[in-house]
This record gives C-alpha cells, sequence and structure tokens, in this order.
C-alpha cells in the first residue's frame, strides 16, 4: 500500500474500486472503496501521523450509527484522543478518526467513522456502510426514540453492508442515571434477541468506551480467522502472512464487563 495521506487514497479510491473481499484488509492489500469523500476537520499532528502511518498489519473500518446526540462523537473522541467536552455540535455528513491497536500480537489500524444521525443526512452516511467490517450501534439511555430507533439503524446496517458485518450495541451516557429512561434490563434483553453484545457506556467518565471498541475488534479478528480457516487463499499475498493463520485464540466472547451504572 503506498504512503499516502487518507484523504488522497480516498480520492483515489473514489475513481476506481477494488474487489477485495470488503473486509480482510492485511498490509499491502488494495483498501476497498469507502464511498464519496468529504474534507475531514481536526486534523492535528498525531491524526496526521496515525492516518498515514503504514505499518501495520490490517485494516478495519468501523462505524458508529444511531440517531443524533445519543453521543457518538464524544464516544469516539474519548477513545481516539481520551477527550471529552460538554459542548454539542452535531455533525454535518460523516468524520472519522484513525487509530493503531495492538490485539493478539497484531498491529491493527482503526478507521472510524463517525456518522450524523439526521434522516436529512442518511442517503450520505449509509454510502459508507459498504466495506465496513463493525458497527457500534448506539442508543441514549435517557432518550426513548433513540433506543426504539435501534431496530431502523439494524434494517439499515443488513441492507448496506456486508452480511458478516459485527456489531454491537450501546446504551450511551450511563453517568446520568438520574435522567435514566432505558434500564440496563431492557438494553440487555435487546441485545440477546438480536445475538450481539450489550454495553453501557459513558464517555463522560470514560466507561466501556475502550472495552466496546477491543471487544469489537477482537470479534472481527475471531470471524476473520474462521474466514481464512474455511478459504485460505483469502490471505494470498497478504504482506507475509501464513495462509489460513488464525489471528486470535481467544474466544468470541470476552469476559463481561458491561456497566449497570
Amino acid at each position: 500500500m503506498a504512503a499516502a495521506t487518507v484523504e488522497r487514497r480516498f480520492a483515489a479510491e473514489n475513481k476506481k474500486e477494488t474487489t477485495t473481499n470488503n473486509a480482510i484488509m492485511p498490509r499491502h492489500s488494495t483498501y476497498a472503496s469507502n464511498g464519496p469523500s468529504f474534507p475531514m476537520a481536526g486534523q492535528d499532528p498525531k491524526w496526521q501521523k496515525d492516518a498515514s502511518d503504514q505499518n501495520f498489519d490490517y485494516m478495519f473500518k468501523l462505524l458508529i450509527i444511531g440517531n443524533s446526540s445519543v453521543g457518538k462523537t464524544s464516544f469516539l473522541f474519548r477513545y481516539a484522543d481520551d477527550s471529552f467536552t460538554s459542548a454539542f455540535v452535531s455533525t454535518v455528513g460523516i468524520d472519522f478518526k484513525v487509530k493503531t491497536v495492538f490485539r493478539n500480537d497484531k498491529r491493527v489500524k482503526l478507521q472510524i467513522w463517525d456518522t450524523a444521525g439526521q434522516e436529512r443526512y442518511r442517503t450520505i452516511t449509509t454510502a459508507y456502510y459498504r466495506g465496513a467490517m463493525g458497527f457500534i450501534l448506539m442508543y441514549d439511555i435517557t432518550n426513548e426514540e433513540s433506543f426504539n430507533s435501534v431496530q431502523d439503524w439494524l434494517t439499515q446496517i443488513k441492507t448496506y453492508s456486508w452480511d458478516n458485518a459485527q456489531i454491537i450495541l450501546v446504551g450511551n451516557k450511563c453517568d446520568m442515571e438520574d435522567e435514566r429512561v432505558i434500564s440496563f434490563e431492557r438494553g440487555k434483553q435487546l441485545a440477546e434477541h438480536l445475538k450481539v453484545q450489550f454495553f453501557e457506556t459513558s464517555a463522560k467518565e470514560n466507561t466501556n468506551v475502550k472495552a466496546v471498541f477491543e471487544t469489537l475488534v477482537d470479534i472481527i479478528c475471531d470471524k476473520m480467522s474462521e474466514s481464512l480457516d474455511n478459504d485460505p487463499t483469502l490471505m494470498a499475498g497478504g504482506g507475509g502472512q501464513n495462509k489460513g493463520q488464525r489471528l486470535t485464540d481467544q474466544p468470541t466472547n470476552p469476559t463481561d464487563t458491561n456497566c449497570n451504572c
């Protein structure tokens, strides 16, 4: 993979689509097209360094989706920059951050997209679902409507993403216990019904934010390893990795670290 900035790669990829597996993107492989390109805000030196860093084994594209005002942007900033602000600024269209992590002896580059929750941006944001390996589907525990919209967002995922995309359901703002309208039990029951992992989180208090991303990455690695075991040719030319090599021996279901604030 050429050492170019993320923005330049995206511009080039919009002109030429590739035939990668929409998800398994080993180092030196061609990155899948991501849809339309938008100017990215907040490109500080650290962000630019992470974005241009080509020293990684795999790149995972993740999306944070959910209704407007559920805390998606704050959640992303807490994880990527360990920062939080109570000032609310609605995301316009879509933005993203890059973070590189180590999971099971692999250097994994996470490309995390923060999507606008408003209906008027839906056509734009769903264009980015293609090629996403994981989704953080978020609702606000103080907002009944955001919880009721979870099924609609799940339908969007099933319609516009690939079949094996992994999902984690997140009930955000669990620090606002006095304003809670969605109990932990309701969230957990919904997750069990949807057969997905569930966490309650707080970007403000930094509760379970890291755990959500680590769990999602571990699930993706496990599913990807299963795919490689079933079809080792997927890794042909994959940056020197052994064909069919398992990326993790960890169990799919991690220790329960859910928050019941």
